[in-house]
């Protein structure tokens, strides 16, 4: 059993801010029962991997972190609704938010962005998966809205992800992204013809910015190139998921 108050190994805190009663990070693939080629920590169910070890594994999680509750899991599909967190079936979306201290919000990720939110009073809370397509969809600004709070009173944690180096897509989400911010350039870099190397994290940031978001911060650890650490979709193909939570810890009020 671990010692009261003990980092569980597969847990990475978000380092930020942030107020006492929020309690946010990302796991890694640290630890887990998963095997091959999922091995360590997986916690998605819909990529291959035997349910019973995803399901010791999400067992293990909220154990560890003391949730209130079970994460609200979403049934991702890089779009941009975001729902209240609520306990039940995963719904179709990519983000949810709290205020309530009952509900965890939590996204998958391999590659893409975990973006975390919260306010000042550390009173909202909401948890973002950001891809390419639901950057360019308007997700941050959903989440926002959704929040309905002040950007200047938002904290923002952009957690590990895919680099740029690792990331070369084509002209065509270049085109998307710079489609809903024409000031996005320098989120791409040339890599050969019609090629371009993607920076979703500062594709993020501009996002944020662009919405009066200012208190941005976040990992440089990039997914694709700490194999030990993280799962990444790109760099393995058939693989598990971390997820990024956040929630508003009752006892912290």
């Amino acid at each position: 059993m671990r010692p009261a108050g003990e980092t569980p190994r597969w847990w990475m805190p978000a380092d930020w801010p942030a107020p006492a009663q929020v309690r946010a990070g990302i796991t890694t693939r640290l630890g887990g029962g998963s095997r091959h080629p999922y091995r360590g920590f997986n916690l998605a169910l819909h990529v291959g991997d035997d349910p019973s070890a995803v399901t010791a594994n999400r067992v293990e999680l909220r154990r560890g972190l003391n949730l209130p509750n079970d994460p609200c899991w979403l049934q991702q599909v890089h779009g941009k609704r975001v729902i209240e967190a609520a306990e039940g079936l995963a719904q179709p979306a990519d983000g949810s938010h709290a205020s309530d201290p009952g509900h965890v919000c939590a996204v998958l990720i391999a590659d893409c962005v975990p973006l975390l939110l919260a306010d000042r009073a550390g009173s909202q809370v909401a948890a973002i998966h950001a891809g390419w397509r639901g950057i360019a969809a308007g997700i941050i600004e959903a989440a926002l809205a959704a929040m309905g709070a002040h950007p200047e009173h938002m904290l923002a944690w952009i957690g590990p992800c895919i680099g740029p180096d690792s990331y070369a897509v084509g002209a065509d989400v270049r085109s998307a992204c710079l489609q809903l911010n024409p000031e996005s350039t320098d989120c791409f870099a040339p890599k050969g013809k019609d090629r371009w190397c993607a920076d979703l994290k500062q594709l993020v940031r501009h996002q944020l910015q662009r919405q009066g978001v200012r208190a941005i911060h976040g990992s440089d650890l990039c997914v694709h190139d700490n194999p030990e650490l993280f799962f990444s979709h790109r760099r393995d193909g058939q693989t598990g998921r971390m997820s990024a939570l956040i929630w508003i810890d009752k006892d912290q009020e």
